[in-house]
């Protein structure tokens, strides 16, 4: 565990049961919407190297982006 880590969790065991558990949840959840969206980014990868393939994608270039 890395200080800045261990720091938060002191900090958190310093308030009542009722916020630790609050604060817990919310991190759990925080958690599972991140590994959530890392295994949807995962399994793109074959599509969007297939459209790239076949040039149904273009490349980034914020220099041909329309002007406001």
């Amino acid at each position: 565990m890395n200080k800045m880590l261990e720091r938060a969790i002191a900090e958190l065991a310093k308030l009542p049961d009722a916020d630790q558990e609050a604060y817990a949840g919310q991190l759990l959840k925080e958690l599972e919407v991140e590994r959530g969206w890392d295994d949807r980014f995962a399994r793109t990868q074959d599509v969007l190297g297939e459209m790239a393939a076949r040039g149904d994608v273009l490349p980034y270039d914020p220099s041909d982006r329309p002007a406001r």
